[in-house]
């Protein structure tokens, strides 16, 4: 089934077209990455799933309902969350604070602290809840921002480089909490550059170059596809 559909998105700033006439589905339940080399229009289309920008042509649909030209705050309420590469938490406050902030975006405004205490645990928070972001390291800091986008009470997760900082160990750390939130029904849209990390996660994989699609598949299918090599090797 179908969670979000977007058809022949585009999206230019003066001259340079950084997305060109994008589609793609997201189905319930999946794990979607998303990959190409720098500038090739990955965040600019997250940004316009999100709300950030508005799409110049093109539609979005999420559950059947269109949501281009719709404000952020409006998409996450029905139920879209997203992060960013460079984690924005309220340092000052603690992690169970920042968590109750969130829930005042989810659409059902009643039990604020029942999903506070599911997303503590999915994202392996517990112990640090009292805890002022400031004070965690990187990785945690990163699971503050996982945490917080799950208690919106999102079906659908924007991922923009979630593991960028971390050491190979903490890539695998973080992937289990990715799979285990993936694993309580919540569809991911991944975007990473740590390639072994988004080929085992992903369910199926998007390419982009120069702001057009050029191929998808499962991540079987594509490690040995020409026009990814192209793309990041510059070879056949």
């Amino acid at each position: 089934m179908e969670l979000l559909t977007v058809e022949g998105v585009r999206k230019s700033f003066r001259a340079l077209v950084a997305v060109r006439d994008v589609s793609l589905e997201i189905h319930s339940g999946e794990i979607l990455g998303l990959i190409g080399p720098n500038g090739s229009g990955k965040t600019t289309l997250l940004n316009m799933i999100a709300g950030t920008y508005k799409p110049e042509r093109g539609k979005i649909f999420f559950q059947g309902r269109r949501i281009d030209g719709r404000r952020p705050d409006q998409i996450c309420r029905a139920g879209v969350a997203r992060t960013y590469q460079q984690v924005k938490p309220f340092l000052n406050e603690t992690v169970h604070e920042n968590l109750l902030l969130a829930a005042l975006h989810c659409e059902d405004s009643g039990g604020s602290e029942e999903r506070v205490a599911r997303s503590l645990s999915v994202t392996a928070l517990e112990s640090m809840e009292g805890v002022q972001v400031a004070a965690l390291p990187l990785i945690h800091r990163k699971c503050v921002e996982l945490a917080r986008a799950l208690t919106t009470g999102c079906k659908l997760m924007l991922l923009d480089e979630p593991m960028a900082g971390l050491n190979p160990t903490e890539v695998s750390q973080f992937s289990e909490i990715i799979r285990k939130i993936n694993s309580i029904g919540v569809a991911v849209l991944l975007i990473e550059h740590v390639m072994r990390a988004i080929m085992a996660l992903s369910n199926r994989i998007v390419v982009l170059d120069h702001g057009e699609k050029i191929t998808e598949g499962k991540p079987s299918e594509l490690a040995n596809d020409p026009k990814l090599a192209r793309v990041y090797m510059g070879t056949e």
